[in-house]
């Protein structure tokens, strides 16, 4: 089985002009969906995706009771939805609360888009609420196509940051930094945090994949696509092109997520035949 950790959809009334902006931003990239979740579904279904995290980003506070009950909206067999809040929300304690009991199992921060550093003192009760409530937190890492530095969710601010959560489970996409592979290698790897390897296959040497894999641990390690903008299969390609036992395969498709999501939570009829269920050889 593979397990997506990282893809976006929209409702289906601002899906097209989301998409539009998004790749107009990021430099006139191609998404490969049309960004609602029927059409993230048959991707899935073409590309042997069991299940995928969608994550979406409240880029304003008007807008995250929205967010989080379209993320409650979209939660299926193959779908589930993080929420999440904005940092100058008033109310962002009292929606992360509304998150947890809508049954989310996570929420995203996107700190180029929500305009804040990650390590920011502003953001510590956030994180501690975060942390008391037991969810998983998504950080976009690195740099972002559609905007210029200086970034704010950099390794070194990361890691900063970690103590914050009280234990709960973080997670640094883009291999722990787009654009910062060598001090992901040397800020991030062996702290407890999860990396995704979303947008990542022709975005970081092959070479220094497999370092972090080696010195991460792949126990660690989230098979991600950040659909629409990369296929899964592109993200597969790249891990089969690393060094890894069956094993190590296993952990980063699925096992590493199920661990997170909890077994019970990813149970499905729906998915007991689904071809998904069998690795790529």
């Amino acid at each position: 089985m593979i397990i997506d950790f990282h893809t976006h959809c929209f409702p289906e009334k601002i899906a097209e002009r989301a998409i539009a902006s998004l790749s107009k931003a990021a430099g006139g990239l191609v998404p490969h969906t049309d960004g609602t979740t029927g059409s993230l579904i048959e991707l899935m279904d073409r590309e042997g995706i069991a299940k995928s995290v969608v994550l979406g980003i409240a880029t304003n506070a008007k807008q995250m009771h929205n967010v989080n009950d379209f993320a409650k909206e979209l939660s299926s067999d193959r779908l589930v939805g993080f929420g999440s809040v904005h940092p100058d929300a008033e109310n962002a304690l009292e929606e992360l609360e509304r998150i947890k009991e809508l049954g989310l199992k996570g929420v995203k921060f996107h700190p180029e888009y929500q305009s804040f550093y990650v390590d920011d003192e502003k953001m510590k009760p956030i994180y501690k609420k975060i942390g008391e409530l037991g969810l998983i937190t998504v950080f976009h890492a690195g740099l972002d196509l559609g905007y210029t530095p200086p970034y704010h969710c950099t390794p070194d601010r990361m890691a900063k940051a970690l103590d914050w959560f009280g234990g709960s489970p973080v997670i640094a996409a883009h291999f722990g930094g787009y654009g910062f592979t060598e001090e992901v290698i040397e800020k991030l790897c062996g702290l407890p945090l999860y990396l995704d390897t979303a947008f990542s296959y022709a975005s970081i040497p092959r070479e220094f994949a497999s370092q972090i894999v080696r010195k991460h641990g792949a126990d660690k390690i989230l098979f991600a696509s950040d659909c629409p903008w990369h296929n899964p299969e592109l993200e597969i390609r790249l891990v089969e092109s690393l060094d890894l036992t069956p094993e190590e395969k296993e952990l980063i498709y699925h096992g590493n997520a199920e661990r997170l999501l909890g077994a019970d939570f990813l149970q499905s009829e729906a998915l007991d035949d689904f071809p998904g269920n069998r690795l790529p050889h």
